[in-house]
């Protein structure tokens, strides 16, 4: 497999399952700079001091609330990070907004009628409005005198987002279109003034339009009553022939699923990212606990099943982190490489996340799912107290639930990440007939039993990590050539791919950022963040052989199961870790600084 170092080395979307990325190459999050700093500081501080004091009436929905504080984050210019300085927005970079939203995260379910205001409200009309609608609207939703929307679920319309039923009728006179339908768990229906809306034009035009709490005969309905994020207003809202000016418009006519789609991309990363936010907090909560509590005169935090769950956390957290980061930067770089080459706003705002649709979807599902693994075990370590509302899991237990369901299920998002890897590879845009012959004729001889460099502190798991992918790689292609167009209807075989390719990306970004610790600080101090590592690939390997032979045993039989399952075998070896004595270094790190110290 080639490297990527130097110049021109910037993996495309899906490529990291084919070229190998070097450490120079990846960012870390702590390459912040002393501004993004200041804004992360600013996002941090306004949740300690805004949200935290105030949470139990902004759950109760105490009338107003929520939409002073809303206020207050306009006023701190938290809600135009991403919008340009010539719309009244700071302008920052996409790494920025990103440590912003991960701070943000940490503000239980203000965080979301946040992110919905900044995200799927205000970006579709930053990334797709005409720059009329750019000057009238995105000023005021920088500030928060407007705030936003983004209605795209109907009652029978939730994965399938095309099948909405909404419509839109074109007058006469061709001044207006006339809204009718009704869309479902609105977030901020309640407190919204500017409502981007889907709808379907002339039967079958999937098309997107800027509607404005005034216009007459658009209504709200009542609350609904949440498990979780109660924080947030989440309504219906109903089009009773809504007469909206064609200027109001959003991108073309029957282009509706490009803005969906592409402002979905975008919001999968935000949300695998900035719910990490919600990992350190509940962490840091639930480590002070352990080392207050005590059992039989001694702190919980020092019987080694507590351990065991501290060190599990900080490593699934740290590892998915390194995930996060290393896609923020890959988008980072594909919009300024954009930007560079002269292209429109729309081109290069949207391009980024376009190209990345694939890791975005991986990010999605491993950050929801290691935000709800983290926050039951903090439950869990809070016992009794855990379950109590006086205390933080409870309130954390039922916020966090929704990650897995918001921007696409994590099922759809599983779906998605192989369709697409799959789409890139037919359209050229990904050679995985090559790698996928050679293993094949890798298959049919002598196993290599050379030694990895003993000299490279991640030769194992380099060696480790090339032949994951090939894994993934002898699966997911085999899958394709047996099943060929059928394998659509087969989504558990797909869904075990998709869980490959997480396990990869993740594996190898740990690794690429600790290796890049090691290089700037040194082995002895970066001595924590190898084995963190170790431990990580010392899972990942038995899994994604767990989920290669349910995915080989679904599609082959025979001879060729036989072979196949050989090769699984041989690509999923990986040496024996005392993981134990790992998680137990981890942990007591964690309780010696009573927090998550690797980086917060």
């Amino acid at each position: 497999m080639e490297t990527t170092t130097g110049k021109n080395t910037i993996l495309k979307g899906g490529e990291f399952l084919i070229r190998e990325s070097s450490w120079e190459d990846t960012f870390i999050p702590e390459q912040i700079t002393e501004e993004q700093m200041m804004f992360r500081n600013t996002a941090k501080d306004f949740v300690r001091n805004e949200i935290d004091p105030a949470m139990d009436k902004l759950e109760a929905q105490e009338e107003g609330l929520l939409v002073k504080k809303l206020n207050i984050a306009g006023e701190l210019g938290l809600l135009g990070v991403a919008i340009p300085e010539q719309y009244g927005g700071s302008g920052a970079d996409f790494t920025t907004t990103a440590f912003v939203g991960e701070m943000l995260a940490g503000g239980h379910g203000f965080s979301v009628s946040m992110g919905a205001h900044t995200g799927i409200g205000t970006l579709p009309i930053l990334y797709y409005g005409t720059e009329e609608q750019r000057q009238k609207y995105l000023p005021k939703l920088a500030t928060g005198e407007l705030k936003a929307a983004y209605c795209l679920t109907e009652p029978g319309s939730g994965s399938d987002a095309l099948g909405a039923k909404t419509k839109a009728e074109l007058t006469a006179d061709g001044k207006h279109y006339v809204v009718n339908g009704q869309k479902m768990w609105i977030t901020n229906a309640g407190i919204a003034d500017i409502f981007v809306v889907f709808t379907q034009v002339d039967g079958n035009k999937f098309t997107a339009f800027i509607l404005e709490r005034t216009m007459e005969g658009l209504s709200v309905g009542a609350e609904e009553k949440k498990m979780g994020i109660k924080t947030s207003s989440t309504r219906q809202v109903f089009f009773n022939n809504v007469k909206v000016p064609v200027e109001n418009l959003l991108g073309e006519i029957g282009k509706g699923h490009k803005i969906a789609f592409q402002i979905l991309n975008v919001g999968r990363f935000k949300l695998g990212n900035g719910v990490l936010g919600g990992c350190k907090r509940a962490v840091e909560e639930t480590v002070k606990y352990a080392n207050e509590r005590q059992q039989f005169k001694t702190p919980i935090a020092q019987f080694g099943a507590i351990k065991h769950k501290l060190g599990e956390m900080g490593i699934k957290l740290w590892t998915a982190e390194s995930a996060a980061w290393r896609i923020c930067d890959l988008i980072n770089k594909k919009e300024h490489e954009l930007s560079t080459e002269g292209k429109s706003l729309t081109e290069v705002l949207t391009g980024g996340a376009e190209e990345y649709a694939i890791e975005c979807a991986i990010i999605k599902v491993l950050g929801s799912e290691v935000l709800d693994f983290i926050i039951d075990e903090c439950l869990q370590t809070f016992g009794g107290y855990g379950y109590s509302e006086e205390y933080p899991m409870a309130r954390a237990y039922r916020d966090a639930r929704i990650n897995r369901i918001f921007e696409g299920t994590n099922e759809i998002n599983r779906l998605l990440s192989v369709d697409a890897l799959l789409k890139k590879a037919m359209k050229g845009q990904l050679d995985l007939m090559g790698p996928g012959m050679a293993i094949q004729k890798e298959l049919m001889s002598v196993p290599d039993f050379s030694t990895p460099d003993a000299d490279d502190v991640f030769g194992v798991e380099k060696r480790a990590l090339k032949n994951a992918k090939k894994a993934a790689i002898l699966v997911i292609g085999g899958a394709v050539q047996k099943l060929m167009m059928g394998l659509e209807k087969e989504q558990e075989i797909i869904m075990h791919g998709a869980d490959m390719l997480i396990d990869i990306y993740t594996m190898e970004s740990a690794m690429l950022r600790a290796e890049k610790l090691v290089n700037l600080h040194g082995l002895e101090a970066s001595q924590l963040y190898v084995d963190m590592t170790k431990s990580f690939f010392f899972d990942a390997m038995d899994r994604i052989n767990i989920n290669g032979k349910q995915a080989l045993a679904a599609f082959a039989t025979g001879d060729e199961l036989r072979i196949m399952a050989m090769g699984l075998k041989r690509f999923t070896k990986y040496e024996m870790i005392n993981t134990k004595n790992i998680r137990r270094a981890v942990a007591d790190k964690m309780i010696a600084e009573n927090g998550y110290p690797f980086w917060n």
